[in-house]
């Protein structure tokens, strides 16, 4: 079981080390042009996290039932699944290019900079140039999830590698080379993703097309008559009440974890233009810390699904062991890493000394990162494979009354009004307030297992 779920979670790590690259190598880039670049980064990269979050759903989704549908060897079944999420990411796509100038005015209100206007400007040149990439970003949440639900986690990695790659490229031309500044990183993110993109349909087509012919007669006449066929299967009503059902319980969860993550950078930047930059690089740790874990978690999506597709509790209960004894190995190397490179980590981004010097008042943060969020993400992983949504949900509703709990009832009672302003303690009640959420998450979800995913073929 060990091997298989190395198998599955190697490429997945290596696909999601490559995912926060896209924001670690705009950071790195414009990090050396100015703290106000930093924080511009900071805050269009958290819009778009805003945003793409709240429709993960598309990959979350469609991995779980894909997974669940290999398992019980319904390979026509995981084709609809594909065509009902990819359609829907589409649509959504489509949608946010119409409204993205009321976005836009949104985000400005959320991430308001009173103490540094530039700092938003730079952020919405950065989102009027990277919203076109819509389409490209969440047509890679379906194929992504699709293909780790078909239990093949190589072929999002060589996705990830090559978009990678290619921001990397433009990015460095557009910015170092022409010197068109934040909205040249951005162009960059938006060519990476289409490229991206296009490379997936191409391994699609190359790894499946044959499946598509099998179950889809219509498509050995011409791709259009095939089309017309899967759509007219997969849209109608009854098919996508279900799907709809689950994904409408992951973007309410994920709508929640958006809140928290925008709060934290909408909060930082009303402490003060200083705070928003060191904030922007140490939730760099934790980004690096999720991805690596939402490794395991993308293998838990496909072998938790596969199993409970299969009826098989043995492997299930088994594999979630295993899963777990992975987390806390892996918990204990990046504490470690943490506690003795955390400089050198920081100095990555930036080369500003003031900036990495303040920084080091909140270093113990970072230490607790992986501490408290490890299970949290393991357990989504589980609770997608095994489609329990609902449950998810409900731990996350939990988790994030508890940080906005905390967060105000913190300030009212170190800082109460009328006092003087200290910015050391404002941002430490921000950082309790982020940690207890990340663990509530994974003890919830922990209390819930049994009966949300064991009893389920018990």
């Amino acid at each position: 079981m060990n091997k298989r779920i190395l198998g599955l979670a190697l490429p997945n790590i290596i696909t999601n080390i490559t995912v926060p690259l896209l924001g670690m190598v705009d950071m790195a880039i414009v990090g050396h042009l100015s703290a106000a670049h930093i924080g511009a980064i900071a805050i269009g990269t958290q819009i778009f996290n805003l945003i793409y979050w709240n429709f993960g759903f598309l990959r979350m989704g469609t991995s779980g039932f894909t997974a669940q549908a290999f398992g019980a060897k319904d390979l026509q079944e995981s084709l609809r699944i594909f065509t009902r999420a990819i359609t829907i990411a589409l649509a959504v796509a489509l949608l946010l290019i119409i409204l993205q100038w009321p976005i836009s005015q949104v985000s400005a209100l959320i991430f308001r900079t009173d103490n540094s206007p530039e700092i938003l400007r730079l952020a919405l040149t950065y989102f009027f140039v990277r919203i076109w990439a819509a389409p490209a970003t969440l047509g890679l949440y379906a194929v992504k999830g699709w293909f780790i639900g078909m239990q093949n986690s190589r072929l999002p990695m060589w996705i990830a590698i090559f978009l990678n790659i290619v921001n990397i490229v433009c990015s460095l031309i557009f910015v170092l080379g022409l010197h068109w500044g934040i909205g040249g990183v951005a162009l960059g993110t938006v060519i990476a993703q289409y490229s991206g993109l296009a490379v997936g349909l191409f391994f699609l087509r190359r790894r499946y097309g044959q499946l598509f012919r099998t179950y889809y007669p219509h498509f050995a006449q011409s791709v259009f008559a095939g089309l017309r066929q899967l759509f007219a299967e997969s849209l109608h009503w009854q098919a996508m009440k279900g799907f709809f059902r689950v994904n409408g319980d992951i973007f309410l969860r994920t709508v929640c974890l958006s809140a928290v993550f925008t709060f934290v950078t909408a909060a930082s930047s009303r402490i003060s233009p200083q705070v928003l930059a060191i904030d922007a690089l140490l939730l760099q740790f934790c980004t690096l810390f999720s991805y690596i874990m939402d490794g395991f978690a993308y293998a838990a999506e496909s072998l938790v699904g596969r199993y409970i597709g299969a009826r098989d509790s043995h492997s299930l209960r088994l594999s979630v062991r295993l899963l777990l004894v992975w987390g806390v190995a892996l918990t204990a190397i990046f504490t470690l890493l943490y506690a003795l490179w955390g400089d050198q980590f920081l100095m990555l981004f930036s080369n500003d000394a003031s900036i990495i010097q303040e920084s080091h008042q909140y270093m113990f943060w970072t230490l607790l990162i992986p501490v408290c969020g490890f299970s949290a993400f393991l357990f989504d992983g589980i609770f997608i494979g095994a489609t329990a949504s609902r449950t998810m949900r409900n731990c996350m509703f939990v988790a994030s009354a508890l940080f906005f709990i905390i967060y105000f009832a913190g300030k009212s009672i170190f800082m109460p009004a009328g006092t003087l302003v200290n910015h050391f303690v404002w941002n430490n009640i921000l950082w309790t307030a982020f940690l207890v959420y990340l663990s509530m998450r994974g003890i919830l979800q922990a209390l819930c297992l049994k009966k949300s995913v064991y009893n389920q073929i018990s």
